[in-house]
């Protein structure tokens, strides 16, 4: 199988890729145009990248059957794309938790301590410990989340460990009662009934929310309304979740100190010119989108971008693929028991096209000793009785056919 990885990525997993039987071609620095050529060029199957777009034209240039984002999320792949051509799309959901929940810290604690002005003074060659013995703490200072997949987890986990209280809200608790009980009682956290709840209670907000149609601009300034006066506010997760007009508007209006990891307007390139209007305001830290880059993460990322193409490879099957349907069509379900001999199932679906019946999915399991199989097939309609007694008296090595009607 061959394996187009265009980003970077480490060595283990390329010599994983590699030990494993791949065909790996390497090009980090590939993108546009150039990327699309070499997909054409390569007839790769499997496509890797981290954080280089993936376009409809991509998608068309070769054969590829499978793009795996080495990191969480997929924002940048073309995800509408992939399922129109049937192509899978991975990633590596969790693998970098751990390092972004550690810059969520980080962040929060340079900015209580106001680490980075500290060391500008001191480089500049200017002592002043009268302005910055001043600090808040976080003893007992209100952390809150919102969103609580892994990162915020992880986040509350570290929290917990400064005596910081920790309260949450996310979509999903209030959709899923037990969940939230459940989470509430593991994490010992405080669950909130809205965003606002939380900005209103929170001396300090974190962002942990995953890109969607319906996250996107979530926090805005009728959000931000509800922060407390000289709250922090830290982003790891996406910029496009928050209205960076609105952050602006309220760190003029509420003296929000800020510590964000992504920015509106980054640049495509690893280096290059950059402006953000937020950045000249004095209490707002940044980092260069690095919550991912620590070399813990990268390889947890590596060896788990390696299990998933392998087990593509191996058995057909795509571990944390996020765009498969979780619904279909499907109205009714065949169930054939038959022997398990060439020839049964291509009859059946010889009977079920010239019924003009889709199939939505099928399974077909054998039994020990591989005499005997049966075969689930969802459809989205019903064979007539007629259809289901030729198909049945058509091949003798059909044992049984029922009809299940699904939902």
């Amino acid at each position: 199988m061959k394996v187009l990885v265009a980003d970077k990525f480490e060595q283990s997993g390329l010599d994983a890729l590699k030990a494993c039987g791949c065909d790996v071609l390497f090009l980090p620095d590939a993108t546009g145009d150039a990327l699309a050529a070499a997909i054409r060029e390569s007839q790769a199957a499997v496509l890797v990248v981290r954080s280089t777009p993936v376009t409809t034209a991509m998608l068309d240039a070769g054969a590829l059957s499978l793009v795996v984002r080495a990191g969480a999320g997929v924002n940048t792949i073309d995800v509408a794309g992939a399922s129109e051509r049937g192509i899978y799309v991975s990633n590596c959901p969790g693998k970098n938790a751990i390092a972004v929940a550690e810059l969520t810290l980080a962040l929060i604690l340079a900015i209580d301590r106001r680490i980075a002005d500290n060391v500008a003074d001191l480089r500049a060659g200017k002592w002043n410990k009268k302005e910055y013995a001043r600090a808040r703490g976080l003893m007992g200072q209100t952390l809150g989340l919102l969103g609580f997949g892994h990162i915020g987890q992880e986040v509350a986990r570290l929290a917990r460990a400064f005596g910081m209280p920790v309260l949450v809200w996310s979509r999903r608790f209030n959709e899923s009662p037990p969940a939230r009980d459940r989470a509430a009682e593991s994490f010992d956290i405080e669950i909130l009934p809205s965003a606002e709840d939380l900005m209103e209670q929170a001396d300090v907000i974190s962002v942990h929310l995953a890109l969607t149609k319906e996250t996107r601009g979530f926090v805005n300034g009728a959000l931000l309304s509800h922060a407390k006066p000289g709250a922090c506010f830290i982003n790891t997760a996406r910029a496009e979740v928050v209205d960076h007009d609105a952050l602006a508007k309220a760190v003029n209006d509420k003296g929000l100190r800020v510590g964000l990891d992504v920015f509106a307007n980054e640049p495509s390139a690893a280096t290059g010119a950059f402006a953000d209007p937020l950045l000249s305001h004095a209490g707002v830290y940044g980092t260069h989108h690095i919550g991912a880059s620590t070399e813990q993460a990268q390889e947890a990322i590596a060896d788990e971008t390696v299990r998933i193409i392998r087990t593509f490879k191996d058995t057909g099957r795509v571990p944390n693929v996020v765009n498969l349907a979780r619904q279909t069509p499907a109205t009714h379900m065949l169930v054939v028991r038959h022997r398990d001999k060439p020839g049964v199932l291509a009859h059946v679906f010889e009977y079920l096209r010239v019924a003009h019946l889709n199939v939505q999915e099928t399974e077909n399991t054998i039994f020990d000793g591989a005499q005997a199989a049966v075969a689930r097939i969802n459809l989205d309609g019903a064979p007539s009785v007629r259809a289901l007694d030729a198909m049945q008296s058509g091949n003798a090595d059909i044992l049984d056919l029922q009809l299940v009607k699904l939902g």
